[in-house]
């Protein structure tokens, strides 16, 4: 043979391996039976075989006693008896568990804020105490407000602040009962827009965290709409309350038409509601009757809210517990000067009450600085604006304080003037309380009509522009009122102490002659 033909013969009688199949973009193969069986449908006893087949290898993983490669490092005790089923059940409680204890996202925000505030306040809680040499010093451990402010905020018993149900359980320090308190409103089902606005604020800003119950009042049934307005409005308990008709009705022992004279003459001469018969049963009920109400015999506190006012800002403390832990008996917002013509004989009556019962007057009472000494020591007109105020019923029900309210209301008042509830809880708590035992809320931004309070240095938590601590002093007393304004505002008279100081060759008069209000010569600012 030739080379070519040996060479030929080798090639192909020789099994080889093709020198181009591995560089061959594709391998070109006919699929065998194995490969075609896996993409081809099952028949129905195979589809029932391995779903049954499936099922098993499911539920298998729930009941199997345990994975057959347990790390060593764990007891065959444990290796043989706790199943995936266990350990999923586990791992889902411990993350509820995570979820009910990191706080609530919308109060990460608050916190934030609270930690990161730079602004440097001396006063932070904007306390003023009156300064009063009455003030006893009788009690060798009395209550600190400001120590209580210090260590109670920041929310310390709010019930909804993220923690669930975790809150409720009572931990050291926690172990005062809450105070028997309710927020109240005397209010008809027409001013139900106003209401709404005051709750929702109210609600945001302090009552969402401490769930203390709202108790209507009204001199007629409430409507379906009002129960359900209110009702979306918080978490809260709510009350629906009538006044009973004795307590809103005209006693038996006022002259009529002597009545209908003053509501006449009052409105004539301008008298803010001189003329609405309404609004002298409100007074009435306001002064003497709401704390007698059956519902609130199982209160202790109560915080007056009125339809369309303000609250702007936010409080971390729980207010009922400041005043049950720090013995106060009233809380006030406002210390303003009311219209002298719609109470003429109130001083005189009470003066004589005070002459008639000297016994029933706190030794530590202390009553000047509602006098004005330029004028025969006459009542100032200074009050607590009762639209604001949060009081102990049980100083309200004390004899004290009843037997002054009925001296006041046989007399006729109410009906033959036009007897305010802010005076009179103003005279009564300054004659039957000592100093140290009432509160100026100056730390709460508070609206109602023309007359507006908030606190200053406090950007941070208030939506307000500060107001000096004289602001609001005379609004209420209009133009054309004859009365001679006191020498000083009220709220620094109440104060006292460095807060009367003036200014060295300041004169009252002098501001005056070049048309100032005469209140501007003070040392102590406004805003300090």
């Amino acid at each position: 043979m030739s080379f070519l033909e040996r060479t030929a013969c080798k090639l192909f009688s020789t099994p080889g391996r093709d020198p181009f199949v591995d560089k061959s973009p594709k391998r070109l193969a006919t699929p065998s039976m194995t490969s075609i069986s896996k993409f081809s449908l099952p028949s129905s006893e195979t589809s029932r075989s391995s779903s049954a087949s499936s099922f098993s290898s499911a539920s298998s993983f729930w009941t199997s006693p345990a994975p057959s490669r347990w790390p060593r490092y764990l007891p065959s005790s444990v290796r043989n008896t706790v199943s995936k089923r266990q350990i999923a059940v586990v791992v889902c409680l411990l993350l509820a568990l995570l979820v009910w204890v990191i706080p609530q996202p919308h109060t990460w925000r608050r916190r934030v804020i609270h930690i990161t505030v730079q602004q440097q306040v001396a006063n932070p809680y904007q306390v003023l105490r009156p300064i009063s040499e009455t003030i006893s010093t009788a009690n060798k451990h009395p209550p600190d407000p400001m120590h209580w402010l210090e260590q109670n905020s920041n929310n310390k018993h709010a019930e909804n602040t993220g923690l669930g149900l975790l809150k409720s359980v009572p931990s050291l320090g926690h172990l005062s009962a809450k105070p028997r308190a309710a927020l109240i409103s005397l209010v008809r089902n027409s001013e139900l827009p106003g209401l709404m606005q005051s709750m929702r604020q109210l609600e945001f800003r302090w009552n969402r965290k401490y769930n203390y119950p709202w108790i209507f009042f009204n001199d007629e049934p409430f409507s379906d709409e009002f129960k359900a307005a209110t009702q979306n409005l918080t978490s809260a308990k709510c009350y629906y309350e009538v006044v009973p008709k004795e307590h809103w009705s005209l006693p038996d022992w006022i002259d009529e038409g002597r009545f209908m004279n003053s509501l006449e003459y009052l409105g004539a001469i301008g008298v803010g509601k001189g003329w609405m018969v309404s609004y002298r049963h409100m007074c009435r009920w306001n002064s003497g009757f709401f704390y007698k109400h059956p519902r609130l015999r199982d209160f202790d506190w109560y915080w007056r809210v009125e339809p369309d006012v303000h609250f702007f800002c936010d409080i971390d403390y729980d207010i009922f517990r400041f005043m049950r832990d720090n013995n106060m008996k009233y809380g006030f917002n406002m210390n303003i000067l009311d219209d002298a013509r719609s109470f003429p004989s109130l001083w005189s009556r009470t003066r004589s009450f005070i002459n008639a019962h000297p016994e029933l007057i706190h030794p530590d009472a202390d009553l000047d600085w509602l006098l004005d000494s330029h004028n025969s020591g006459d009542y100032n007109n200074c009050q607590f604006f009762s639209n604001f105020e949060i009081g102990d019923l049980n100083f309200f029900r004390g004899e004290a304080n009843e037997r002054y309210f009925d001296w006041l209301d046989r007399g006729g008042g109410f009906y033959y003037e036009r007897f305010g509830d802010a005076p009179i809880h103003t005279l009564s708590v300054a004659m039957f309380v000592p100093k140290s035992e009432i509160w100026f809320f100056r730390d709460i931004g508070y609206q109602h009509d023309i007359n507006r309070h908030c606190p200053p240095q406090s950007s941070h938590r208030c939506s307000c522009d500060p107001t000096p601590v004289d602001e609001n002093f005379y609004r209420l007393v209009p133009l054309e009122s004859p009365q001679k304004k006191p020498d000083d505002t009220c709220i620094r008279q109440f104060l006292g102490g460095n807060w009367l100081a003036k200014k060295d060759g300041w004169s009252q008069e002098i501001e005056r002659a070049f048309g100032g209000d005469g209140y501007q010569g003070y040392v102590a600012k406004g805003l300090d």
